[in-house]
């Protein structure tokens, strides 16, 4: 059976390397979409043997699901990778799709280092991500964020590992979580349309629910308190040394407060200026809500 990994990028000249050769025994085709690199990501992915192409970025959902509206795709099967994540165990994927003719689509677990460690308490791992599915039976559902894979079958899971190891600095980290802390924020106040039927995997809905239906319900600022509190005693992320104390309280509770209070102030400015949500969050923010509801 036969394999394409689709990988989005921009500014990733130190994570793109390792992730090709993560793949490289695996893989039919090696598809890098950049949104305008100003590093050497381009010229290193097609060094290491990838195709590579450019595309305006608007979000994730609408990046991926441009590479498998356009890019042909022959091959039996897809694999989503981030630029900074690396494939551990290759030849249990290949074969996987080579002996499962009833699936249309595995989740994987991730595994997330933080500081230069693993983390494994708190939740965190395994977290069971749908990233493999037949070609043609999987689309990215349209969200600003917390976008899942969506696919038409059954779902089974392959007990293999995705690593994220991100190699970049703390402000790196602060920086992009600060980012996609805006768009959770549109996010939660806009509700774009999200693609009907399919499946995305037992543990994807699950934490989906208890997102939309407990979390959203608790008390705007102080729902990240607890949920850090749940993370980091009850669920035993305290287990994680000083680099968990650092990933759950920056993760778990910074960014969702972070998100709670643009929610805040979001609202505030509708509120006072008299304009609607659109309106604040291009003029603030430089997102277009349009751009999103016009992929529907």
């Amino acid at each position: 059976m036969s394999l394409t990994v689709i990988i989005l990028t921009r500014d990733e000249a130190r994570h793109i390397t390792r992730a090709i050769d993560s793949v490289r025994g695996l893989a039919t085709r090696i598809i890098i979409v950049d949104s305008g690199s100003a590093d050497a990501t381009q010229a290193l992915a097609s060094t290491a043997g990838a195709e590579v192409l450019e595309h305006p970025f608007i979000n994730h959902a609408a990046q991926f699901n441009w590479a498998l509206d356009t890019t042909t795709i022959t091959t039996d099967w897809v694999l989503r990778l981030d630029a900074d994540e690396i494939v551990l165990d290759a030849p249990a994927i290949a074969v996987f799709i080579g002996s499962n003719p009833a699936a249309a689509a595995a989740t994987i677990n991730r595994r997330i280092h933080f500081l230069g460690r693993w983390i494994r308490h708190g939740g965190i791992y395994p977290v069971r991500m749908l990233r493999l599915w037949r070609t043609g039976k999987g689309r990215i559902e349209n969200r600003w964020m917390d976008e899942h894979v969506i696919v038409d079958g059954a779902v089974t899971h392959l007990d293999t590992d995705i690593a994220d190891i991100n190699l970049n600095n703390l402000g790196w980290w602060t920086t992009k979580h600060n980012h996609y802390a805006t768009l959770e924020a549109v996010q939660q106040l806009s509700a774009p349309g999200i693609e009907a039927g399919g499946d995305s995997g037992p543990q994807a809905r699950r934490k989906r629910w208890l997102k939309d239906t407990v979390y959203a319900r608790l008390p705007l600022g102080l729902r990240p308190l607890f949920y850090f509190l749940y993370r980091y005693i009850l669920l035993l992320g305290v287990l994680d040394g000083w680099q968990g104390l650092a990933f759950h309280g920056l993760q778990g509770g910074w960014y969702r407060f972070l998100v709670d209070m643009k929610i805040a102030e979001i609202r505030s400015l509708m509120t006072s200026r008299g304009e609607t949500l659109a309106t604040i969050v291009e003029a603030e923010y430089g997102i277009r809500i349009a751009d999103q509801r016009n992929l529907d």
